[in-house]
């Protein structure tokens, strides 16, 4: 049997203030690295600056942060109609089997699924405070597949109906979804990004 892992300044009110800019360090950060990716090809370092892995787990972080605000958050959270989700167990045999192509469709599809259920939550939700959260995971999703077009990873066309797709299933409630989103970041969008082509040493 193969190896199986889940992975699952404002006086009014300083303390938002403090989160509003925590929340947007991440995609500052991706940014940042995108331009010096861009505009400085020719710089000495054997990895190109996009394949700092810090940019992934700060987004990871507020994946968890967007959980446990959901897991503590008693009214107006729910969703109002079960979401298709990518599965999260990795198994690595299989994993290695596939090329860099397959392994990239993979979580592209998982990260437009999110993407689609993260959508389907913000029209549910109420609580002003998650909302901010699902606003924030949405745009993470969205800096996460920028961050995959720059190591020139094919651009994903979406299917035209995710109910026959594969290696997906289906939850009903808000804390399933928020913690699927945190392990497939820390599962397979962490393994595609530490071993993207474009993230190898240059040995040219």
């Amino acid at each position: 049997m193969g190896n199986r892992r889940t992975y699952g300044p404002n006086r009014e009110d300083p303390v938002r203030g403090y989160a509003d800019a925590a929340m947007e360090f991440p995609r500052l950060l991706a940014l940042l690295l995108l331009v010096l990716d861009w505009t400085q090809p020719g710089l000495s370092s054997p990895l190109r600056p996009i394949c700092d892995l810090r940019v992934l787990n700060h987004f990871i972080q507020e994946a968890r942060d967007a959980e446990g605000a959901m897991k503590s958050c008693r009214e107006g959270c729910g969703l109002s109609q079960s979401v298709t989700v990518p599965q999260t167990t990795v198994d690595f045999d299989v994993w290695e089997k596939k090329n860099a192509l397959e392994q990239a469709q993979e979580v592209q599809t998982g990260l437009w699924l999110l993407q689609q259920s993260f959508n389907t939550l913000q029209t549910s939700v109420t609580n002003t405070a998650m909302h901010s959260h699902i606003d924030n995971t949405i745009r993470n999703l969205l800096s996460i597949n920028a961050v995959l077009r720059s190591l020139n990873i094919q651009e994903f066309t979406p299917p035209a109906n995710a109910t026959d797709l594969e290696g997906t299933w289906r939850v009903s409630l808000a804390t399933e979804l928020l913690q699927v989103h945190v392990n497939f970041l820390r599962g397979k969008v962490h393994l595609l990004l530490s071993s993207a082509q474009a993230c190898k040493p240059d040995v040219s």
